[in-house]
């Protein structure tokens, strides 16, 4: 059975797939190799090549003609990857035409090469993240309209609080998922720009065409011209991996909410189910959180890549020597890892189960302690709130010592009957009429999804 090299047991799992492409060998190769062949059309274009030379460098500009595993191994004396590539360019080029070799790569470094064809790469990724976000948005948005009005237990230090709705908590996530695409947008400029500079950032070889020449690539590759090369400047690309950061922390935090809404203690919302999906080796009962698992993993990865690409950025002069080096892989890792988890977040907000009753029954698992605050703050309003406060406290624990409802032991107390009725401990004691703001969050948490996605 024929297999490639390379670990793939768990792609399929914390990788999306599209992603992966665009970060594999012939991905990398194919963004330099499309750097070089732009780079000849803008130096003909300002007429420091010869026309006839482009055809032939733009022909040999394509990543199926080069042996990667050749590449790779020339790349450990090289020390990078653009130093062979273009060594096999211009050997290509002669097979074919031995003037237009003479003019492969001029003006250019090896770094110009990378960055560049990174930067191509990149804004594949953010094309592909851009989209899954704005899928899991539209997905967020309909499920937490959906369950705007449906209570759940609001938990604070993992304990029951007072209630909120499951639409609430979507939008919480949903909020998160708009704020990352409005990043997203904002860092597009300083991002995707065009890194030529040459040998240590002058472009001298290229004289007063310079310029011309840099302003002519950018406009080939469809990227900004930037005030100055950045070689050793690595904020742009630390900025990216920040935003990344944040996606995977947000959607870690969604994974975290679904996977505590499974426990079997409170068996709230799931993940969707499938044949095969979050089984036990052994346990033929068990349900795992496996969609879960992947946004947790992810957001307690990233963090550490990142961390790589700070301390990556205080880059020796114009060349750096091992910090550099230091982000090849970090930041398409980071990419993939996001990818995957996205993938993962969408099939669990599209296919979210969601169990009502079992809702109702674990807010009133306290026996009405959960809105023993409702009671208090209009019992402030009547005799003050220190003593009402005290009073509800008193009966908090009475209820718990005679394990009674809180309604029961409310109605029982004449200091809180002498002011409340008994209709008004119903309703004060019904978590449907103590919700608050949660109807509006969703509403603004949806609005603004709309307007960005307009």
């Amino acid at each position: 059975m024929n297999q490639r090299p390379g670990n793939q047991l768990f792609d399929a799992y914390f990788t999306a797939r599209d992603m992966r492409e665009v970060f594999c060998d012939q991905g990398r190769v194919q963004a330099m190799l499309d750097f070089e062949a732009a780079l000849a059309r803008a130096e003909a274009h300002v007429g420091l090549i010869p026309r006839t030379a482009v055809a032939p460098i733009v022909a040999a500009c394509q990543a199926g003609q080069y042996d990667f595993a050749t590449l790779g191994e020339a790349i450990a004396t090289a020390g990078n990857s653009a130093i062979p590539l273009v060594k096999a360019l211009g050997k290509q080029i002669a097979s074919q035409d031995a003037d237009a070799e003479r003019y492969v790569h001029l003006g250019a470094t090896s770094q110009d090469v990378m960055d560049t064809g990174l930067v191509l790469q990149l804004r594949q990724a953010m094309e592909l993240i851009e989209s899954d976000l704005a899928q899991l948005g539209k997905s967020l948005s309909a499920q937490a309209t959906r369950y705007i009005a449906t209570p759940l237990a609001g938990r604070t230090w993992l304990q029951h609080a007072t209630p909120v709705t499951l639409g609430m908590k979507i939008a919480g996530w949903l909020g998160a998922v708009t704020r990352s695409r409005q990043r997203l947008q904002e860092l597009k400029p300083r991002l995707l720009v065009l890194q030529f500079g040459g040998a240590s950032g002058t472009l001298a070889a290229l004289g007063e065409r310079a310029l011309p020449i840099a302003q002519a690539l950018a406009g080939e590759l469809q990227l900004g011209l930037p005030d100055q090369p950045w070689h050793t400047q690595r904020d742009r690309l630390v900025e990216f991996g920040a935003v990344l950061g944040l996606i995977a922390g947000s959607l870690g935090k969604l994974g975290r909410d679904i996977s505590l809404l499974m426990q079997t203690e409170a068996g709230e919302v799931f993940e969707p189910s499938a044949p095969g999906k979050g089984g036990s080796s052994t346990m033929p009962h068990k349900r795992n959180p496996v969609g879960a698992a992947v946004l947790i993993s992810a957001a307690t990865r990233v963090p550490g890549l990142l961390s790589t690409l700070f301390s990556a950025m205080p880059q020796e002069h114009e060349r750096s020597l091992g910090l550099w080096h230091a982000e090849w892989e970090t930041l398409p890792e980071i990419c993939c890892l996001v990818s995957g988890s996205l993938k993962q977040a969408l099939l669990v907000a599209d296919g979210l189960e969601v169990d009502a009753e079992r809702m109702a029954r674990n807010l009133d698992l306290t026996q009405g302690l959960v809105l023993a605050e409702a009671v208090s703050i209009v019992l402030a309003q009547r005799v003050g709130r220190d003593t009402a406060h005290h009073l509800l406290e008193q009966c908090c624990k009475r209820a718990v010592a005679e394990q009674r409802h809180l309604r029961a032991v409310l109605g029982d107390e004449p200091h809180v009957t002498a002011q409340l009725s008994a209709a008004e401990l119903d309703h004060l004691l019904n978590p449907a009429h103590y919700l608050g703001q949660a109807k509006t969050w969703v509403e603004r948490a949806v609005a603004e999804h709309s307007a960005l996605t307009a």
